[in-house]
């Protein structure tokens, strides 16, 4: 197996833990209404401005010292994560819940027009123009810096970030989801909402809830995204989220360890693709991905957990 390969392999692997985080999302809100929240994306986009935003005012700049930036990016986090839940379960209030009992097509175009309504917020926020951000945490090799290994297999600091941010959240989010009380009034809301309804649960606030954790974790992915690509622009949302929504359905929808699975292969997926074919066939091998899965496999490939309801 040669360097070439295995670099590859880590490429992918970094790009789908963003994915990951993001499929979250979609996979949440499908498992609990049922609905393809197509402006998750979109919310993730904004994730990343708002990221960038806090970032530049906070004056996390290259060459700091250690400490100081750790402290910042974790409060950039923090808050970036708070607002993009807030945003979230806004929109669930507006655009979402008057619609809950309406065919399931009236929400469905609904979260359209609230995915081109975020793209033109970005779009009014930041501008046409693609924005860039210097590399604060350094692209440095930690298997020749730290470890001093002869080798020209990269896994730098900026790698390493995704998987210490990304990582605890995954684990955090099975935790709650399968140990928690809130975490079972969600199960059992996916399960059968006029039931929990009947057993005493608050099924508006569980909702309310789903909406707030997968915000909260667009915002997570945002700030990784552009500490790690360095870059964002307004129409982001969409090619992270066809990779998302696409990652959700490869490992089931409403599956959230499907939704991981699908992340990490997708991201090897677009990684191989830009390697030994070619970046502009990428999001056409992606779109094919869907079409077949949807074809031959549409339950994904550890099934989709939450039974359909009538």
């Amino acid at each position: 197996m040669d360097d070439q390969f295995l670099q590859t392999i880590i490429i992918g692997l970094s790009n789908g833990m963003i994915y990951a985080l993001v499929a979250l999302g979609y996979t949440l809100v499908y498992g609990i209404i049922e609905l393809i929240n197509f402006a998750h994306g979109d919310v993730f986009m904004l994730g990343s401005m708002l990221a960038l935003t806090l970032l530049t005012t906070f004056g996390v700049v290259p060459g700091m010292d250690l400490l100081p930036t750790i402290l910042l990016i974790a409060a950039v986090l923090l808050i970036s994560m708070g607002l993009t839940a807030l945003l979230n379960v806004g929109i669930e209030r507006v655009a979402y819940k008057p619609l809950r009992h309406a065919p399931k097509l009236a929400p469905l175009i609904s979260a359209i027009g609230m995915s081109f309504i975020l793209q033109n917020v970005g779009l009014l926020w930041k501008g046409p123009s693609s924005l860039g951000y210097p590399d604060v945490i350094p692209n440095t090799n930690i298997l020749t810096s730290v470890f001093g290994l002869d080798t020209t297999i990269e896994f730098t600091f900026k790698q390493f970030f995704v998987v210490i941010i990304t990582i605890p959240l995954l684990f955090l989010l099975m935790w709650f989801v399968n140990r928690t009380r809130q975490g079972k009034a969600m199960r059992a809301t996916a399960q059968d909402p006029d039931t929990a309804g009947l057993m005493g649960i608050n099924v508006d606030r569980t909702i309310a809830i789903t909406f707030v954790i997968a915000g909260a974790l667009a915002g997570a992915a945002g700030l990784v995204q552009i500490l790690y690509n360095n870059t964002t622009v307004w129409n982001l949302g969409f090619r992270f989220g066809l990779n998302s929504f696409t990652s959700a359905v490869l490992g089931g929808i409403g599956n959230l360890q499907g939704a991981v699975l699908g992340g990490l292969i997708l991201g090897l997926i677009n990684a191989f693709s830009d390697r030994y074919l070619s970046a502009a066939w990428t999001n056409a091998i992606v779109f094919g991905v869907l079409i077949a899965i949807l074809v031959f496999r549409p339950t994904g490939l550890l099934g989709q957990k939450l039974p359909d309801r009538a």
